[in-house]
């Protein structure tokens, strides 16, 4: 992984959050909100620079503008939500350039087992829990927030992991 200790200490207390917040809202009102992409990109912008060099604080920013025109082509089409497509965007500045190809294995990973997992609970008695939940009804639309998440979140803590050699 690219992704170093020192920024994924910088960043995960402020991250992975946000991330469990963008899983609850998703399940709950089936949305990604406008604020919950902008303050993920508020922590990018604020935080940054403290473990990043200026030159990959700026091209980690043109990786999300990249981001947001891919994902909103995949929105136009009909892939994806437009929250989906924001917080994509965001998270993108977070992600080391070298990791690309890990985050999207990553990415399969959670979203198998974050469909399965909430296929399984919605045929049980948990839902009663949250009877409330748009994300129990609305058949096979699926909150990707829930998989996006939990993505960038295990990519901060897989971060915390490395070792400062």
């Amino acid at each position: 992984m690219s992704l170093t200790y020192i920024q994924a200490l910088y960043f995960a207390p402020f991250v992975i959050p946000i991330c469990l917040w963008t899983a609850w809202q998703d399940m709950k009102i089936m949305k990604i909100t406008n604020i919950t992409v902008l303050v993920l990109l508020g922590v990018f912008l604020a935080i940054g620079l403290l473990p990043l060099e200026l030159n990959e604080y700026g091209w980690r920013l043109a990786q999300a503008g990249i981001a947001l025109v891919i994902a909103f082509i995949m929105t136009a089409i009909g892939a994806i939500g437009g929250g989906d497509a924001k917080f994509v965007a965001a998270a993108a500045a977070f992600i080391a350039p070298g990791d690309w190809i890990f985050i999207g294995l990553l990415f399969c990973a959670t979203m198998l087992v974050t469909t399965v997992g909430l296929r399984l609970i919605r045929r049980t008695a948990i839902t009663k829990l949250a009877p409330d939940w748009k994300c129990w009804t609305t058949g096979i639309v699926f909150p990707m927030g829930v998989a996006l998440g939990a993505t960038l979140a295990l990519y901060m803590v897989l971060g915390l992991t490395q070792t400062t050699a």
